[in-house]
Parts: C-alpha cells; structure tokens; sequence
C-alpha cells in the first residue's frame, strides 16, 4: 500500500469528517448490500420490520435436501400424498414414486429425535415434515412396500406365466416332432457308418452335444463338412425332413429363458405375497388411520392369492417337463441343465439351415458352371461344323483349283522339253 492513491488517503483523512451518506436511506434503497452489523438496537429493528424465524433443522442437511427435491416431483400435499398411498391408488402413484416414498421414509434414530423435539413445530423444514405426516400412519414403510408389490404383481404374474407357458410349449413340441426324431436316428446311423469296424460303429445314441460337432469334420477336398454331406443326403433321399425347424415353434424364445432366473422371481412372489399378509393382520389394531388400507387390500390378497397358487402350480409342472426333456435325449439333468438342451438344440438348428443353404448354392454355382462348359463346348462344335459345311459346299472352286495346278505342271515339262 505504501506510496500509493490510499496510503495517501489515509494519510491525510479527517478523523473528524462526517459521511455525506446517509445509512438509513442507503439501508431503505440497497437492502441487500448493507452489511449486517453487531449494533444491538438496528438488530431489534431490522427484527420489528418483520424478519421471519430461522427454521430448525433435525435432519442432516444432505438427507433433507434430497428428500425435498423428491417431494417436489410428487407435487401434492403432504396429507393428501399419505392418502394416496393409503388408498393403495395407482391412479395418482406410479411404482417409482412410492418406491422413491420408501427410500426417504424416516430411520429410527430419524423418528427419535422428530418425537423427542418439543418446540414449536412451524418453524420445522419440509423434511422434518413429511416424517412427522408419515409417523401418524403406523409401519408406513411397510405399507408402501405392500403397495409397490401391488402396482407390480399383475405383470409379474403375468411375464411369469408367459414365460412358463413357452417353455411348456416348447417341451411339447420338442417331444412330438416326428421329423426331429427322424433328422436324430439319421445322425445316429451316419456316426455308425462312419465308424463302422470300430467300437464306436454300433453306438445305440448319442451325447447331445454331438450335434454340434457335425461341422468340426471337414471331407478330404475340404469343401464340405459331416453336416454339408448330411444335408446333401436328406435332400437327394429324405427331402421332407429338411424342415424340421418348423416344427420347434416356440425353441428360439425358450433358449433365452433361465429356469433359475424363473425359480427366484416365483419365490419372490410368493415371499411378496407373505409379506403382504402379514402387513393385513399387522393393521387390524391400526385403529380408523387404516381403515381405507385394509379395504383396498383385502380386495386385492382376495384375488392375488390364487394367482401365486395357480402360477405356483404350472411352475412345479413346467420343471418336471424339462427335466423329462433332458432324459428324452439321455442326458442327465444335474450335469446337463434344460438350457443348455435348448441352446445346443438351438444352435444345431442355425447349422443344419445354414448348411442346407450353402449347400443349394453350391448346387447353382455347379449348375451355372456345367451350363458355361456346355454352351462352351456347343459353341465350338457349332464352328467346326460351320468350317466342314462350308468346305462341302464348294466343290466347283476345288477342282478350278486342281485343273490349274495340272495345267501350270503341264506347261513346266514342255518348256523343259
């Protein structure tokens, strides 16, 4: 600062000088830019204009935050917020709203101090709040986890079913292809023949992934493999068995479905369904604030129950399927899963057709060739025949030439005479 505009300002101030500036007009026109100042008497009076309390806050900052920028997506009050919940009212609550309503619910310890807080209970935030409204209602969060399982049942119930269905489907055909068993014993009779004089020519089956191995054989010109020849054989000889796939409808759509991945949603379900019960009996003692709650859900436990029993039911059915499937092929079901069955039948069928189409289009390209050699080999016998015709049918010409030839030899021996 030294030597500097201010230095020299301060160097030659008034102490004494009063501000041609007046603070309580400055204080009316630019509020927000006057500081605040620890002068006792402008606080009372800043504090007699009006200023509103400080709110208190109970919540750590973070968690209040952000369950109040939840609340404003929901856009209702408070009160009205619980009755829709309670109503079990899909029309006003999606399931990422309620599941959204379980994820801010209020902790124990949260519920701890919201109880133990004896002030005034305007001055609390949004936050605070909303606990307090969802604290009248007892196990709320118990409650909307009954209410998303609800808004999501019905299309788990039915994705299930559809997936159980498929695969039902899918066993069905599989077992009552008469071309499928045919295209099998084909493959069976062409490792026998290939084998033929060894152990392995009188085999009675085989392992399933054998099917799979039928494009690793490639033939001495290496332009064809076991399922290339296969093909060519049941086109030349069995030509109706070609299109098996036609058969195995439903195999694309059950190869991507897991039976594990089944077994846990269906023990969800049934778990949910537990759950939701248990909810129902919990709220008997509830008193008025569940009345609505325990109507709606007894409507829908009436009718969920014998869903979970039917679905349960086709489940425990559809295993025992796939498992006889996987015996249908002599395989064992705890080495050899149902979908691995399926992804190998699966994939059989891709090579089979795949074959079967290179194999017609090497059958064209054959056939286009042959067609070249012999409108080639037409071509130049047409030549050779137009060159014999056109020597026939000038024999004037030839002996004109010959009566020259004799008369020019004629004149060179009388001249040498």
């Amino acid at each position: 600062m030294q030597g500097s505009l201010w230095e020299e300002l301060q160097r030659n101030d008034d102490p004494h000088s009063v501000s041609e500036f007046d603070l309580s007009e400055l204080e009316s026109l630019f509020p927000a830019a006057v500081p605040k100042t620890d002068n006792t008497s402008k606080t009372d009076r800043r504090k007699s204009l009006g200023s509103k309390p400080e709110k208190v806050q109970l919540i750590e900052l973070r968690r209040a935050n952000n369950t109040e920028i939840m609340l404003t997506k929901v856009k209702m009050p408070l009160p009205d917020l619980v009755s829709a919940a309670l109503a079990l009212d899909q029309s006003t609550l999606d399931v990422d709203q309620v599941e959204n309503l379980i994820k801010f619910c209020p902790t124990k310890e949260e519920m701890e101090l919201l109880k133990n807080y004896t002030g005034d209970k305007q001055l609390l935030g949004k936050c605070e709040l909303f606990f307090l409204e969802l604290m009248k209602v007892p196990r709320m969060e118990s409650k909307l986890r009954v209410f998303s399982f609800k808004i999501q049942f019905g299309s788990q119930v039915a994705d299930l079913g559809k997936s159980l269905k498929t695969i039902d489907s899918s066993c069905n055909e599989i077992r009552s292809s008469l071309k499928l068993k045919e295209i099998m014993k084909k493959i069976l009779l062409l490792g026998n023949t290939l084998n033929q004089g060894t152990a392995r020519g009188a085999a009675v089956g085989f392992r399933l992934d054998s099917l799979l191995k039928l494009t690793d054989t490639r033939a001495t010109n290496n332009k064809m493999t076991l399922m290339h020849y296969l093909c060519k054989v049941l086109a030349a000889k069995s030509p109706q068995l070609l299109n098996f796939h036609v058969d195995l409808v439903s195999l694309e759509a059950t190869s991507k479905i897991q039976l594990k991945m089944l077994a846990e949603e269906m023990q969800a379900v049934s778990k949910g369904l537990e759950k939701v019960e248990h909810e129902f009996k919990a709220s008997e003692s509830d008193g008025p604030v569940s009345e609505i709650f325990r109507e709606k859900l007894k409507e829908f436990t009436d009718n969920a129950g014998a869903d979970v029993q039917s679905l349960s039911s086709l489940f425990s059915e559809v295993g025992k399927k796939a498992d006889q499937l996987i015996k249908y092929f002599g395989e064992d079901p705890v080495r050899c899963p149902f979908e691995q069955v399926m992804s190998t039948l699966l994939t059989f069928v891709t090579m089979f057709r795949k074959a079967h189409e290179e194999n017609i289009k090497q059958a064209e390209l054959e056939k286009k060739k042959a067609q070249k050699e012999a409108e080639a080999e037409k071509s130049k016998n047409a030549q050779l025949a137009s060159k014999n015709d056109s020597k026939a049918s000038n024999p004037s010409r030839q002996a004109k030439q010959t009566l020259e030839k004799t008369r020019s030899t004629s004149r060179r021996g009388k001249d040498g005479g």
